[in-house]
């Protein structure tokens, strides 16, 4: 049996609904709705990726940074750890490669995702803010500031 899912979800300040079907059947799930087994997999994700290849100087020289001793080249304990690093910095350079500059300014998206019908209203300002002061305005009203920052006394003893 073959589902249609819809998500709703909000991108710097849009919110879409995104409708796809599932090419797999049906997932099992428990009495609350969670899946028994893992429905993505990161691996999955990650193979349309290319396989970066970390050099032998590349792979002593984050050793040296991290000031461990790296295996010795040629071990099994060496090629595990090498093959490890290339997975990371190729998750790294997938999550670089995801474009935000939809955003507009310094906003953060949202990336929480829900199912048609369910979680919170987005398009609610709930900040309660009568007066209006946002962002640096606020300084003005601590009692000490310094160079654009507030000054909290704390005590030196730790």
């Amino acid at each position: 049996m073959l589902a249609t899912s819809l998500f709703r979800f909000r991108y710097c300040g849009r919110t879409a609904i995104l409708k796809r079907p599932l090419t797999k059947a049906a997932v099992e799930t428990d009495a609350y709705g969670i899946p028994l087994n893992p429905t993505r997999s990161v691996n999955e994700l990650l193979s349309s990726y290319p396989m970066p290849i970390l050099s032998s100087t590349t792979f002593r020289r984050l050793h040296e940074l991290s000031a461990l001793i790296p295996p010795a080249e040629g071990t099994p304990e060496h090629d595990e750890m090498k093959r490890e690093l290339e997975e990371l910095v190729r998750l790294v350079e997938a999550v670089k490669l995801v474009k935000l500059e939809d955003c507009p300014g310094n906003t953060i998206a949202d990336g929480r995702i829900w199912a048609e019908g369910k979680g919170i209203p987005l398009d609610n300002d709930s900040s309660g803010d009568d007066d209006g002061v946002q962002g640096r305005d606020l300084l003005s009203l601590a009692s000490r500031t310094l160079n654009g920052m507030y000054v909290v006394e704390a005590n030196s003893r730790g």
